[in-house]
């Protein structure tokens, strides 16, 4: 949401003529560091780019370090305020309402993205942007850390690990066809992807050509590529202003997305778990919706002070990696190991009427458990310290960092003990209850129940 609400301020900014971000003469920036235009950014120049400086000492008015917050930029507060009222006004009648706004935000990026994409081919440079992007280099592929920032990439984009998935699906029929659905969210989530590189490296291309750079001297990561490198793009384009409002008009559709899933999870999670008590007290869902995105914003609140941006990339490095890698494993193991793949295909026979594909059988009992472990020990492993730009974070910081990937993931131990404390008899009777699947079936053949049995005795 704090991402949005950065979108919404460059969003109100992009009207304005010329676009702030392309000028070193406003009062943000600072004299004799600022370069009109884009200017690569290493250890050894201390010059930076008015994109780069807007981005800075406009937008996040940052402070030296995480030791000094600053106080609350109220302006930022604003916008995130703004982002939130725009979620609560698309989601507070339930999943048909979000369902009926998601046609919009959903579909509309993809129309912004292909106007965008035939935009930047036209110009000049564009080509050499695509060959960089298209072109692979194959050591990396042996670099266990991109493959790990690769499953994150898909995680974060597909939610999986998140809850969205497994909230949203809950509404719907009991037949549905679910392993249609997965390859097709899957398939069209890798088609935005490479859309997206084919979108953004285009315009790297470009301007790379404009200011005679290298490639790979533009390619940046993080929210500098959005926020930094893909405006000081568009200021460049003929209709400067129109194509920024559009582009960042599709980000804030693209984040709206997102945290419609979010916050119904949830929404989600308290109604099945409380919902008569919370409701003794809120009286309706829309009040129920509307405590969630309220405590929310107070969270948020943080990110957006003079220090916020080094809270946001402390938060950023610990959980959107390390705790979703743990989380998103623990999942599959319960799931595939200990609910059990008879189980599992069974369920989805009687869903379907009739057994999943053995590849995904196969995927589930042995693929997806092994990669999975692979990933959450290679990233644990490989962990770096955070860093923002040519900051380095003190000790305190990255012990806070791990307490916040551990906020999301200590539950599972806690649950696994307290179940376990709460059963009879030995502790390897109680170990093996616990973890046992508990739920039963209706079997419709004497073959369907020897599978179950021969696999998990405990049914």
């Amino acid at each position: 949401m704090v991402l949005i609400g950065w979108a919404l301020y460059y969003l109100f900014h992009s009207f304005e003529s010329p676009l702030p971000w392309t000028s070193c003469n406003s009062t943000w920036n600072t004299d004799t560091n600022c370069f009109g235009g884009f200017f690569p950014r290493n250890g050894t120049n201390s010059r930076s780019s008015a994109s780069q400086q807007f981005f800075d000492h406009k937008l996040l008015n940052q402070t030296d370090g995480i030791e000094d917050a600053g106080g609350v930029q109220w302006e930022l507060c604003g916008y995130l305020a703004l982002a939130w009222v725009i979620v609560y006004s698309c989601i507070f009648k339930g999943v048909k309402s979000t369902g009926k706004v998601v046609y919009f935000t959903a579909l509309f990026p993809y129309v912004l993205l292909f106007a965008l994409l035939v935009n930047n081919v036209r110009l000049p440079g564009a080509e050499d942007g695509i060959l960089y992007f298209v072109t692979p280099v194959w050591s990396k592929l042996f670099e266990v850390k991109v493959w790990v920032n690769a499953a994150a990439q898909v995680f974060n984009s597909l939610g999986v690990g998140f809850g969205c998935m497994v909230s949203m699906a809950s509404y719907s029929r009991y037949n549905n066809n679910v392993l249609r659905d997965a390859l097709l969210v899957a398939g069209i989530n890798s088609f935005t992807s490479i859309l997206a590189g084919f979108v953004v490296f285009s315009a790297i291309g470009y301007v790379a050509h404009t200011y005679n750079l290298p490639v790979d001297n533009i390619a940046t990561g993080g929210p500098g590529l959005v926020f930094v490198v893909y405006p000081d793009v568009l200021s460049t384009m003929p209709l400067s202003q129109l194509w920024s409002a559009l582009f960042f008009f599709m980000l804030l559709c693209l984040g709206l997305d997102s945290e419609f899933a979010n916050v119904e999870v949830s929404v989600t999670f308290i109604k099945d778990e409380f919902g008569p008590q919370v409701l003794r007290y809120l009286k309706r869902e829309e009040l129920l919706t509307l405590a969630v995105c309220v405590v929310c914003f107070i969270l948020g609140i943080p990110h957006v002070t003079r220090g916020g941006i080094y809270i946001f990339q402390l938060m950023d490095h610990y959980t959107a990696v390390e705790s979703l890698m743990v989380l998103a494993s623990c999942e599959v193991i319960a799931v595939c190991w200990i609910f059990g793949v008879p189980k599992l295909s069974l369920m989805i026979k009687k869903m379907l009427g009739k057994a999943p594909h053995i590849y995904f059988r196969l995927s589930w009992l042995l693929l997806c458990p092994a990669l999975m472990l692979v990933i959450m020990v290679s990233s644990v492993a490989q962990h770096t310290s955070t860093r923002y730009g040519m900051y380095t974070y003190p000790v305190w910081a990255e012990v806070l960092g791990w307490g916040i990937a551990l906020v999301s993931v200590v539950w599972i131990p806690v649950g696994a003990i307290h179940e376990i404390c709460h059963l009879k008899g030995s502790f390897l009777q109680r170990l093996k209850t616990a973890s046992t699947s508990t739920v039963e079936f209706e079997v419709d053949s004497e073959s369907e129940k020897r599978n179950l049995h021969s696999t998990q005795p405990g049914v």
